[in-house]
């Protein structure tokens, strides 16, 4: 709703004659807070309800997140505008310890990310991860209330609701990096709304499209969903874009990671392709095919 909310003021803001209202859903992804996201379907839960209200009429636009978004758009919709990014990094919340390293062997570490919880795996062997699933204020609540020693949030999320008092510690893209999309706002219509397309025109922000295409293009290519703990983030800089990219298995066991840093002037999707690629030649296919039996 704060994302609504806030698509809602700058439209308004752009258009003071236009009327607006906010249609409040409930996704089947809002609901299902008892299963982990990979066993039910994938953050794609979060967007089918609202494309349904865009197919029959009931609404015009629909705000996502990008990192909820599926790598592949339903035919005949379109992401019309991405807004300019906030924070994409992860954020370790804890009341008792400082970052990853001041945990104790065995801690539990909460997350409903396979991406976060594979790295976090990877790094740290002897904690913990368990499933952590909810809003916002539902994570932090379960954290208060001693069921985890610490929580895995996204950054823009917490300070997108004036949280920003209950990060810890900021994890850099170095040590956990981000998934495809994180801190991005799209705006989606019905790809024949042409009047809507051009209206939200002004709020699309070039560099972050960009760097979310590129994300996108990398995370198809590897066939890409919350089913895999896949990360990828590009950044652009002096004309330069970097794109980084990580394949793991579930437990952490497995990794393959690249990057390229080439001109901005080039596609977004090429970059997105070159990494997967690059990814491919290191084994991310065979560790891919070996997450079947692997979900929790």
């Amino acid at each position: 709703m704060w994302q609504a909310r806030h698509i809602e003021a700058r439209l308004r803001a752009l258009y003071p004659a236009t009327q607006t209202h906010l249609l409040g859903m409930t996704t089947e992804g809002d609901r299902e807070l008892g299963t982990p996201l990979a066993k039910i379907g994938g953050k794609g839960l979060f967007v089918k309800e609202l494309e349904l209200a865009l197919e029959s009429g009931q609404a015009d636009i629909a705000v996502h997140s990008m990192k909820d978004v599926p790598m592949n758009l339903a035919a005949g919709f379109s992401i019309a505008a991405i807004t300019q990014r906030e924070d994409p990094r992860d954020a370790f919340v804890s009341n008792d310890y400082r970052d990853l390293e001041s945990l104790p062997p065995e801690s539990v570490i909460g997350t409903s990310s396979l991406r976060r919880a594979s790295q976090l795996r990877a790094r740290f062997p002897k904690i913990r991860v368990e499933p952590l699933r909810g809003n916002v204020h539902t994570r932090l609540r379960k954290l208060d209330e001693g069921h985890y020693a610490a929580i895995i949030l996204a950054a823009a999320g917490l300070k997108r609701l004036g949280l920003s008092a209950r990060i810890t510690t900021i994890l850099e893209p170095a040590y956990s990096l981000p998934a495809v999309g994180q801190g991005a706002l799209g705006i989606e219509c019905r790809s024949e709304r042409t009047d809507v397309i051009m209206a939200l025109a002004p709020l699309n922000d070039a560099d972050t499209r960009w760097c979310v295409e590129a994300e996108r293009a990398l995370s198809r290519a590897l066939a890409g969903s919350c089913q895999v703990p896949l990360g990828g983030f590009a950044e652009i800089s002096a004309g330069k874009a970097r794109l980084r990219g990580f394949v793991a298995s579930r437990d952490g066991s497995r990794m393959v990671y690249d990057e390229i840093t080439a001109p901005h002037s080039g596609m977004a999707q090429e970059l997105g392709n070159a990494v997967a690629q690059r990814l491919i030649a290191k084994g991310a296919l065979e560790i891919l095919a070996g997450l079947d039996g692997q979900l929790e």
